[in-house]
């Protein structure tokens, strides 16, 4: 199962791999502090669409769009997270003040829809 944490709330990262799916360094986190398996700056969304969505809840729709059809060009990297994910939990860590419209609830949606596919032998 994929689940999201905000690399600010209290608690660490225990039991799980947790992979940070931000192209920035979270504002005010020490790298030693936030325990994760790895810093995945690849599947996050590309500086330009980054900056388009700003957070913009009205482009939310279109941002999921171009976000997925970036993600569908760079397997790579987010094939870690789904190889994590077929053997137990894993965890997705974001930033984002608004828990609801950022790139890691996007990204979730993009993986559970992968993970749902049957796998190639």
């Amino acid at each position: 199962m994929i689940s999201l944490k905000r690399v600010y709330e209290s608690g660490k990262c225990t039991g799980a791999p947790c992979f940070l799916v931000e192209r920035l360094w979270p504002r005010g986190i020490r790298k030693e502090s936030l325990q994760m398996t790895a810093w995945l700056k690849d599947v996050a969304p590309s500086p330009g669409l980054r900056r388009w969505f700003n957070h913009d809840p009205g482009k939310w729709q279109e941002f999921r769009h171009r976000y997925f059809a970036e993600l569908e060009k760079n397997p790579q990297a987010w094939i870690p997270i789904i190889d994590a994910a077929r053997k137990g939990d894993v965890i997705l860590l974001f930033s984002s003040h608004d828990a609801q419209h950022n790139n890691a609830v996007a990204l979730k949606a993009f993986l559970d829809s992968k993970m749902a596919m049957p796998q190639a032998a």
